[in-house]
């Protein structure tokens, strides 16, 4: 198709407005991070590294810090499991109602944050679950399922579907296969669908406010806590950075892998 100059330059002005609608607020808090002033002035009248040093120093956010990563790490074990077994069965087997069931599997993520979190909430008060810890990670792995469950499944469906029946050609059962035919294959869009869950658990507000216990707070939820707190803002800005920092990393590794159709490790393995 072929694309006039002035068609180019309004796509390039449209791209540009976009990254920075996106963008430019994430900046403005970084800078704001360093600033000598405890108020959002812009631009800021001086620059410091005290506030990073003293948000170092407290042991609210560090606190914070290790609940919310403690929280997605063993959220994203359940998702790893749980997502990669139903991907498998659902793209692999045939039986009555798979389309539904994959249905529900993606569901939750489509829902609004506060209609899970209420449903989830009355669930727990329902079976007489204390919020705590466990309520939290059982919340986080219903979302994060649903993006392993969609990584593995567009892998799976990018593979040759004759490779299951030559191993089997070769003698090797469901589980073998599984292991040395499958299982290398899709450990890229394994390792994807983890880091993006992970990412999606350490970010999670909404849900995470209404499966929390008392005294239990994640990053996010710290942030929002002290925001309103004029002497814990420039902190706040800090944490903020830390948080984006942290979930650039997940994201962008996953983008690379997923980017990759034969990917990274799943390259290595068929190599």
């Amino acid at each position: 198709m072929l694309v006039t100059p002035r068609a180019r330059l309004v796509l390039r002005l449209f791209t540009a407005l976009v990254l920075a609608f996106l963008y430019v607020p994430l900046i403005i808090i970084a800078v704001l991070s360093f600033s000598t002033s405890k108020a959002f002035i812009w631009p800021p009248p001086g620059y410091s590294l005290h506030w990073w040093s003293l948000a170092l120093q407290e042991s609210g956010p560090r606190n914070a810090l290790w609940t919310s990563v403690k929280v997605a790490l063993v959220a994203t074990l359940i998702a790893l499991v749980l997502g990669s077994l139903a991907s498998y069965a659902v793209q692999r087997f045939k039986f009555f109602g798979r389309d539904s069931v994959s249905l529900l599997f993606v569901l939750p993520i489509a829902l609004p944050g506060i209609v899970t979190g209420v449903a989830l909430n009355a669930a727990f008060q329902q079976f007489g679950i204390s919020l705590g810890y466990l309520t939290v990670i059982i919340a986080h792995a219903t979302f994060c399922i649903v993006v392993v469950f969609n990584n593995v499944v567009a892998r799976l469906r990018r593979l040759a579907p004759n490779v299951d029946e030559a191993s089997a050609d070769l003698g090797a059962d469901v589980f073998q296969t599984f292991r040395y035919v499958t299982f290398p294959l899709i450990q890229s869009a394994l390792l994807a669908g983890g880091l993006l869950a992970f990412a999606l658990s350490f970010d999670e507000i909404v849900v995470t406010t209404f499966t929390a216990g008392p005294g239990m707070e994640t990053l996010p939820q710290w942030i929002f806590n002290n925001m309103f707190r004029p002497n814990q803002l420039p902190t706040v800005n800090v944490v903020a950075v830390v948080v984006i920092l942290l979930s650039i990393i997940p994201v962008y590794v996953s983008q690379r892998l997923t980017s990759d159709p034969t990917g990274g490790l799943a390259g290595s393995a068929e190599g």
